[in-house]
């Protein structure tokens, strides 16, 4: 018996076709999507490779007061655990003394001729800081002070020292400042749901920073904050960077101060011997916001390249 081919019906072959794409919905695949391909876009292997090295967006800078790298490791075990688990800097220095310069240098790449520790309304900034930079190339910002009384606030209160808050002292972004530059109280909330800033700074009391408490309690405070922080998505997703650092030492050590860098994506277990300052943090601000370097962030040594961070501009 000669077996000859049918033809088959339009009918039947439509609805062959039909129960072809519902089998490969149901085996994983999306519709109009290549196959292997993940929702997000990438291949499901590129995707697992990847997730430890996602590229660096935001980055939130812990200061403590007046002390050096040699003390700070030796009383502050979870801040060196950190250090130790994560990266940190072992000849990274503060600009100069006492505390003002040293946080107007991480803020804004100068001194702007500042050598003392007076309030705001005695050193009127004008310019950018790494903030303003944030905001206006259309990113968040965001500083986070510790028992402040009021947004951006310009006079000591309390535990709150003005001197610590850098922000206070740009008067051409004050508009900005009266916004963006907040108690502390609201980091947990920013942090749990994902809207950490791409510029932040983090400012303790004159307790939980050590200038008048010691480096055990700054240390407690610390570890409080990071690990609220860590369970948060901006650090599960590998998106954001925590500095920690000192705005100066105590005389004693040549202002070598320790400075930690934490991230899911930066490569672990790193010691970083590239001789590094404040200026070299403004650098690495603007490198994580892809913004033109401030002043002396042009020159400095690059923390991008010397903790390996990946950011979208460097």
């Amino acid at each position: 018996m000669r077996l000859t081919a049918r033809p088959v019906a339009r009918g039947a072959l439509a609805a062959l076709s039909l129960a072809l794409a519902v089998s490969l919905v149901g085996c994983g695949s999306q519709p109009g999507a290549p196959a292997n391909q993940s929702p997000e876009g990438g291949t499901a292997r590129a995707t697992l490779s990847s997730a430890g090295t996602r590229t660096v967006t935001k980055l939130l800078v812990f200061v403590v007061e007046n002390h050096s790298l040699s003390q700070m490791r030796d009383q502050m075990p979870f801040t060196y655990g950190l250090a130790k688990g994560f990266a940190y800097a072992n000849h990274y220095y503060a600009i100069r003394h006492p505390s003002l310069p040293n946080y107007l240098a991480i803020a804004g790449g100068s001194t702007f001729g500042v050598a003392d520790d007076r309030s705001p309304s005695a050193h009127r900034i004008k310019g950018h800081s790494v903030f303003g930079q944030a905001l206006r190339k259309g990113r968040t910002a965001k500083l986070y002070a510790d028992s402040m009384p009021s947004n951006c606030a310009v006079r000591n209160s309390g535990d709150y020292a003005a001197r610590h808050n850098p922000w206070a002292y740009f008067v051409s972004e004050r508009r900005a400042c009266r916004h963006h530059d907040v108690p502390v109280s609201q980091l947990s909330r920013d942090a749990g749901s994902g809207r950490l800033p791409n510029a932040g700074m983090v400012i303790p009391n004159l307790v939980h920073d050590a200038h008048d408490g010691t480096l055990a309690a700054a240390d407690a405070w610390i570890k409080q904050e990071v690990n609220m922080i860590r369970r948060g998505p901006d650090w599960t997703s590998g998106r954001l960077a925590i500095v920690i650092t000192a705005d100066e030492d105590d005389h004693n050590a040549g202002n070598k101060v320790l400075t930690v860098v934490a991230s899911r994506s930066v490569p672990r277990h790193r010691v970083v011997t590239t001789r590094l300052n404040h200026y070299s943090l403004t650098r690495l601000y603007d490198d994580v916001l892809g913004v033109a370097r401030l002043r002396h962030a042009k020159g400095a040594h690059s923390m991008t390249h010397a903790f390996r961070i990946p950011v979208r501009h460097r």
